[in-house]
């Protein structure tokens, strides 16, 4: 991989590790639907601005439907998903579970899509999961009926990133296809659809003091919007352009390092073997999946 190409993918990995910290921050103080909604909100206007400096043609090509219907799925479900689990999970928890993703996907290819699923890829999906559980059950994190919901928050969160992938081949690949950019912003805009009203409506029934939105919380806040939800998608997509989709969806490996480092070093999460081995079978899971087939 060429440097500059390592180079995005290390940044674009500290990004998306560095999503569930921002949230860890600011949902405390802000509520779970509120913090999604914002994240998006500023998501989309970050991918305005971009599309407006570069002068992309907002020419949709009778696809715009799709992209904001794809949103839900992409964003919208997955972004209050992760955020109702930041009430309980470390950080390094919730981007280790993330990582179950391409594990996700195979598991909806076999069934609904038609993909064939190999040894190799079953095995990887069955070792997933036992990461899931060494995680669960020797980390450092209560096993109680709290941590277990949020777990299947994320674990619905990545079954939505991996239906994604599939719906976005379909609705816009199929379809003669759709500048990258435009998907992503108009995907955005579907997320904000869905979630803001869902955000005014928690923030009626239980009003948050202008107290709440301390300096640090603003902060972790505009990272999550703009840098971990803008910023990367750009990076994101720019790496598919250089190596391609599969060496792009190595980033998958990274973000669990970059997650639990993030919140061990800014918020004192607690770090032991529990981490190293559930997330080691994950990611021997993920090297399972993504590998490339021999003929």
């Amino acid at each position: 991989m060429p440097l500059a190409s390592l180079i995005r993918l290390l940044l674009l990995a500290a990004l998306w590790g560095g999503s569930y910290l921002s949230m860890r921050i600011a949902v405390p103080a802000l509520g779970a639907l509120p913090t999604a909604g914002a994240r998006v909100l500023l998501g989309a206007l970050g991918l305005a601005l971009l599309v407006g400096l570069q002068r992309v043609p907002l020419r949709f090509d009778g696809k715009g439907r799709a992209a904001l219907a794809l949103g839900l799925v992409n964003s919208g479900v997955p972004f209050a998903m992760y955020a109702l689990a930041a009430q309980v999970l470390p950080a390094g928890y919730s981007a280790i579970l993330n990582a179950m993703t391409p594990l996700m996907g195979v598991l909806l290819g076999s069934l609904f899509f038609g993909e064939r699923a190999t040894a190799s890829k079953l095995l990887g999906l069955c070792m997933g999961l036992a990461g899931v559980a060494v995680l669960m059950r020797t980390g450092p994190l209560p096993l109680d009926a709290a941590a277990l919901w949020a777990v299947a928050a994320c674990l619905v969160a990545t079954l939505c990133y991996g239906l994604a992938g599939y719906l976005t081949q379909r609705w816009i690949g199929q379809r003669g296809g759709l500048d990258s950019r435009l998907v992503a912003l108009g995907s955005q805009c579907g997320a904000v659809a869905m979630l803001l009203p869902l955000a005014a409506g928690s923030l009626w029934l239980q009003p948050l003091p202008l107290a709440a939105l301390t300096p640090t919380v603003a902060i972790a806040l505009l990272a999550l919007g703009l840098l971990c939800t803008a910023w990367a998608y750009v990076l994101y997509f720019r790496l598919i352009a250089d190596v391609g989709a599969l060496k792009a969806l190595t980033v998958t490996f990274l973000i669990p390092l970059f997650g639990v480092l993030w919140g061990w070093l800014l918020l004192g999460e607690a770090v032991g073997w529990a981490h190293v081995a559930g997330g080691g079978l994950i990611a021997l899971a993920l090297w399972l999946v993504l590998r490339p087939s021999t003929p």
